[in-house]
């Protein structure tokens, strides 16, 4: 049978063009099917447990006090979480991330001691970087397997932080910026320009992405986005402006905590990274396929090393957010399950252990299911369970056994989405 026009068309055409909002939720519906679920267990999971949480325990947990906290205890696992996002999308993994913050946290304590604040923050972050670039170098000039290179720099790097808190000691931080890196809050006044310049950005980039698209991104889809997101955000400001102390404190806490504009400038920059550059086009195409990669032409060799010491970086900024949170560095900054629940957090949010698939806002909403689950589980305390008794949730081990649930069941629908799309 001779093909018309017609079926030519439909056999060598480019993709179908979205044009409206019913077309975006099948194309949607049609993605989650294939098992690509991106994002949205993570979502999901951030509402049942506020759900639970706050069913359980509405009066501390709902609090306006206890979001605020939340939002601060979240922070430096975002970070980090962030920083190890670049070695998962290589299907790679940094073991000693989460020392290498600690190292950089008490440079930058240390340093904090003598020097001004620029000069002891640059320093603190070219640690950060070099760590970081040595270990990219041990794993891709060397080829040594990464988890066995960050394996080794776990017992290095915590050497070397021993050495600079003098062996169990603590460094005292007294730089009031840094102390309010995390605890600080803008004042209502400025809170709401931050939010207005917040939402302002993002309406232009949206629209900007609109323009560009050529009618792929019906204006329906961006218009529901900007409405969403300026409800949601407009609601949590007026929440964080009310006074959240407790009836007798000598002042009041109003504000959007200071580290939420920080993090969300290294989301949205790390996010054009790997969204709008070349270079982070070059990161995913080798992660998800390293040999291909290397046939287009794309020195894998120099991505991997990068993605090293990016990682390295951002884990030296999340340090900062660590120190800042309990003003001091000692041997346990960075250490414990500070690692563990950066990668957690990536993993959770959405990006693949298998590389080649993942966000920055996936390390965002990661790092908030890990975070409610010690902070709920915290308010939560002692209860009564059928058939089990009295349990106290609030405990190490309980707190634990949970957030290592957690990242299994994020880990099997991770491979299983990954087993039904291929």
């Amino acid at each position: 049978m001779a093909e018309t026009p017609e079926t030519a068309l439909t056999d060598f055409a480019l993709d179908d063009v979205t044009t409206d909002f019913r077309g975006v939720v099948r194309e949607t519906a049609s993605r989650l099917k294939s098992g690509n679920l991106g994002s949205l267990p993570a979502v999901f999971a951030i509402i049942a447990l506020v759900a639970i949480f706050g069913a359980v325990s509405p009066s501390s947990f709902l609090s306006t006090l206890n979001f605020a906290n939340l939002l601060e205890q979240a922070a430096s696992v975002i970070v980090i979480a962030m920083a190890v996002s670049f070695t998962l999308l290589l299907g790679e993994i940094d073991l000693a991330a989460g020392f290498t913050a600690g190292v950089a946290a008490a440079v930058l304590a240390t340093r904090l001691q003598e020097w001004p604040l620029v000069p002891s923050i640059i320093v603190a972050a070219l640690v950060a970087l070099a760590l970081g670039s040595f270990t990219g170098f041990m794993v891709a000039k060397v080829g040594i397997p990464s988890f066995v290179v960050t394996l080794a720099n776990v017992l290095l790097f915590q050497g070397i932080l021993l050495l600079l808190v003098r062996d169990g000691g603590s460094v005292r931080i007294e730089n009031e910026l840094v102390k309010d890196l995390v605890g600080g809050n803008m004042s209502p006044t400025l809170s709401w320009i931050f939010l207005g310049l917040a939402l302002l950005l993002f309406a232009l980039t949206m629209l900007r992405q609109q323009r560009a698209s050529h009618g792929a991104i019906p204006m329906s889809l961006v218009a529901f986005k900007l409405a969403a997101t300026a409800t949601v955000s407009v609601g949590v400001t007026i929440l964080l402006n009310r006074n959240r102390a407790f009836p007798n404190a000598p002042a009041p806490i109003q504000g959007i905590p200071s580290v939420i504009p920080v993090v969300l400038v290294l989301l949205i920059g790390l996010t054009f990274l790997l969204s709008r550059t070349r270079y982070g086009r070059h990161l995913y195409a080798v992660g998800g396929n390293a040999e291909a990669a290397r046939r287009a032409g794309i020195n894998i060799t120099r991505i991997r090393l990068s993605a090293f010491a990016i990682c390295g970086l951002f884990a030296g900024i999340g340090g900062a957010f660590l120190a800042s949170r309990v003003n001091s560095v000692d041997p346990n900054t960075g250490a414990n399950d500070t690692l563990l629940l950066a990668v957690g957090a990536a993993v959770i949010g959405g990006t693949s252990l298998f590389g080649g698939q993942g966000r920055m806002l996936n390390a965002v909403l990661g790092g908030f299911v890990l975070a409610l689950i010690p902070n709920g589980l915290t308010l939560v305390g002692k209860q009564d369970v059928p058939a089990l008794g009295e349990i106290d949730f609030g405990s190490s081990g309980t707190k634990f056994i949970c957030a290592g649930l957690a990242l299994l069941v994020a880990s099997s629908v991770d491979a299983l989405s990954r087993k039904r799309s291929l």
